[in-house]
């Protein structure tokens, strides 16, 4: 690192998860002395692709490929969601050597067997993207033209999140230790937590096994005046957050370990009693991806069927 370099990292984000990202800066910050600027991404002029197929999954899906342009195509990044928190010293990450790559993604996934076992995770998790290291200097992304490129077929969502299929090989790097990109598992090695598991975000759901870390770093801001109780009840209002969290994190590290579950179910269950729904705005997203999905794939067979081509975007 050159002195006096600046740590940027630019944080994926939708308005649902907005007050996470001072969360994780303020973690970020704490664990280190390095000068660190924290960008949210929220809600960047990203082109819709033609095929509801390749549309992105989250709302901040392809902002990991607006970095180099708002980075002024100079220098190194790191992309990170905004659904994280880090506990040791950012430039352990900033400075693994990119050795010829263009962009370093993560390595592995360990624990599997543990964190899929845990209810709301997936059947089973794959290699992430989710926290990256990019050389913007070599890096000519333009987001309008990787749009294109799957809106001409070259290549589909899966291929261009999971695969990197616009880079060479040699241009991407598998070295983002585990670590720095934990999911859902938390022990004295871990760098970065990763809450990836959307229906149990400490945030909008009771009883996640972590969710302590993230209400001890809120506790931390409070004290310090990093954040305001009302900042809190702001989101609660407009139902990003869940009506229980305040209490959460004012009162549950004080409940005996064995009443803590109890403790749990009665905060889910005044949830429930006050009309909460969680990530309601992002699982409508998801039902209005799914149903557009399904017209096009319909559109599409009519069409093949007719020998008319391609359905109309």
């Amino acid at each position: 690192m050159m002195d006096n370099e600046t740590v940027r990292v630019f944080v994926g984000v939708d308005r649902s998860q907005l007050l996470a990202v001072p969360v994780l800066e303020y973690s970020i910050k704490r664990h280190t002395t390095a000068k660190v600027e924290v960008v949210p991404m929220l809600d960047l002029p990203v082109p819709v692709p033609k095929d509801p197929r390749n549309t992105q999954r989250t709302g901040f899906s392809f902002s990991r490929f607006c970095i180099p342009k708002l980075a002024g195509y100079k220098g190194r990044a790191i992309y990170m969601d905004a659904d994280m928190m880090v506990f040791k010293d950012i430039l352990d990450l900033w400075n693994i050597p990119f050795d010829g790559a263009k962009v370093i993604v993560q390595k592995e996934v360990k624990f599997e067997d543990e964190t899929t076992r845990k209810a709301g995770a997936p059947k089973a998790r794959k290699k992430q993207c989710a926290v990256m290291l990019l050389d913007c200097d070599r890096l000519d992304w333009k987001i309008e033209d990787i749009i294109a490129g799957m809106d001409r077929g070259e290549y589909d969502y899966e291929q261009l999140m999971m695969e990197f299929c616009i880079l060479d090989e040699s241009e991407v790097k598998y070295g983002v230790p585990f670590e720095w990109n934990s999911l859902e598992h938390w022990d004295e090695d871990t760098c970065l937590l990763h809450y990836t598991d959307v229906a149990t975000q400490p945030w909008t759901a009771c009883g996640n096994r972590n969710g302590h870390l993230w209400f001890a770093e809120v506790r931390h801001m409070l004290r310090e005046g990093k954040l305001k109780v009302a900042d809190i009840r702001k989101e609660i209002e407009l139902g990003y957050f869940r009506p229980s969290l305040i209490r959460d994190i004012r009162f549950r590290h004080f409940i005996p370990a064995p009443l803590q579950r109890h403790w749990d179910r009665y905060n889910a269950w005044s949830d429930k009693k006050s009309g909460y729904i969680p990530h309601k705005a992002v699982y409508e997203a998801k039902r209005m991806r799914a149903a557009a999905i399904k017209k096009y794939e319909a559109e599409l067979a009519r069409q093949q069927a007719s020998g008319s081509g391609m359905p109309d975007a």
